[in-house]
């Protein structure tokens, strides 16, 4: 009985998964998204990468003037020394998350995005997830790099979580994208010919424990990220949203450079 059941349900899902990631818009998860759509018209944003970079007391600025952010992955690694967290969470890495989805599935965040084909294919389960309809590109060109006007239906997935952030950000209605520890710069990562690439002066992220199952995850690719960010800035720059980066350091020059302490001087 439990194999009939086993099948019945694996029968069930290859029917109902193509309708439902052809219509996602429609399912309670995109009709959640929808409700995102221009619920920040005119503001800013801050998309919070996990590198070496990264300081606490700036999340905790970032706390401190309630500013709405983007987070990624093992980003919890940083919790305990500051309040602050992130507004909306996203992980679409499913060697990542599949090493950390039991931490993932008890923190408690006000939104946690995951790419639906996470649960489907990859037996990821986060009890709490928004999930949403990934479609990952293929394309080299950042010309043709597709870019999301209706996240209910389906976001774009590419190297970088920040391209799938970016797309979220647009349908939410910012006008203004600031990234923070966007290092772009690995110990070790690849090149677009697959050789390894390794550097011994630099970290890979805030915290040696957020890779220690390193040699299960994937390889950054920091040659493919460059052409995500590439393609990220010429799709905001059509719907008129500056992306700026505010990373202390880092090697990562597609955006313009602006001061992160700077940003809050009106404020003082």
């Amino acid at each position: 009985m439990a194999i009939i059941n086993r099948f019945k349900a694996s029968f069930e899902a290859r029917i109902t998964q193509p309708h439902m990631q052809a219509h996602f818009e429609k399912t309670e998860y995109g009709k959640k998204i929808a409700s995102f759509k221009n619920t920040y018209a005119g503001k800013r944003c801050f998309l919070v990468g996990n590198g070496p970079s990264l300081r606490a007391s700036d999340l905790t600025k970032l706390y401190e003037h309630g500013e709405i952010t983007f987070a990624f992955n093992r980003v919890y690694n940083i919790f305990e020394e500051t309040p602050w967290r992130p507004t909306y969470y996203i992980s679409q890495d499913e060697k990542m998350l599949s090493g950390c989805q039991e931490i993932v599935d008890k923190l408690e965040l006000s939104c946690k995005l995951i790419p639906i084909q996470l649960h489907w294919f990859h037996h990821i389960n986060i009890h709490d997830a928004l999930y949403f309809n990934m479609n990952w590109m293929q394309n080299e060109n950042p010309l043709e790099f597709r870019f999301s006007d209706d996240a209910a239906h389906e976001l774009f997935c590419a190297s970088t979580g920040m391209y799938t952030a970016a797309q979220l950000a647009a349908y939410m209605g910012f006008t203004e994208i600031y990234f923070i520890g966007v290092d772009h710069h690995f110990q070790i990562s690849q090149n677009n010919k697959g050789e390894i690439v390794v550097d011994n002066t630099v970290k890979d992220y805030f915290s040696d424990k957020y890779n220690e199952d390193k040699d299960n995850l994937y390889i950054p690719n920091t040659e493919k990220s460059t052409l995500t960010y590439v393609a990220m800035k010429e799709q905001c720059d059509k719907r008129n949203i500056k992306v700026f980066n505010a990373t202390r350091g880092g090697k990562l020059e597609v955006f313009p450079r602006v001061d992160f302490d700077t940003l809050f001087e009106d404020n003082l």
